[in-house]
């Protein structure tokens, strides 16, 4: 059961009806934007993962952006976004428990878990392998990217952000999903 009610527009004031509509209008209204429609700094700074993800995808690839952010979720054990990436990676035809990925692909990867792992403890030899593959300007939006997906994380699971109905067919199970 989520800690937030979300805001709908049967529930909302009219300045959250407006950014409803606006949203709607630029983005799906999932479960976890309904509830940070409660507010809008907090829904304009997690929105900011679209324009990273827009940044991103030139230089690793929609599949890898994808891959990096189902590393994270998975190292966080967010069942929202894990199940979220997994339907991505399904839909593409692959196994996520049994990906196929080259040096440049693990090493993202990798990179990805050790973020939200312990970022404190991204090694000299994680952080060569990565920068045999990427400038440093892509290094830091790939950081940031992680950052953010880290916070997507933290919010649905802490604040017990349903998985949304359309990932029904998708749904995880937490149990041996992040074993």
């Amino acid at each position: 059961m989520t800690r937030i009610p979300p805001i709908i527009p049967e529930n909302a004031t009219p300045a959250q009806r407006a950014d409803y509509d606006k949203l709607a209008k630029a983005h799906a209204v999932t479960n976890m934007k309904a509830a940070l429609l409660h507010s809008p700094v907090a829904l304009d700074a997690v929105l900011k993962w679209y324009d990273l993800f827009a940044r991103v995808k030139p230089f690793l690839g929609e599949r890898l952006a994808i891959l990096f952010c189902d590393a994270i979720s998975r190292q966080n054990a967010c069942e929202l976004c894990a199940t979220f990436m997994k339907r991505e990676i399904v839909q593409w035809g692959e196994d996520p428990n049994d990906l196929k990925l080259d040096e440049r692909e693990q090493a993202v990867v990798d990179f990805g878990r050790q973020l939200a792992k312990d970022a404190n403890r991204v090694s000299d030899a994680l952080y060569a392998r990565l920068a045999a593959h990427f400038t440093p300007a892509q290094i830091v939006e790939l950081t940031v990217f992680g950052g953010l997906m880290i916070v997507n994380n933290l919010f649905n699971s802490a604040l017990q952000i349903p998985v949304d109905e359309s990932l029904d067919p998708y749904r995880i199970d937490p149990e041996t999903y992040f074993a």
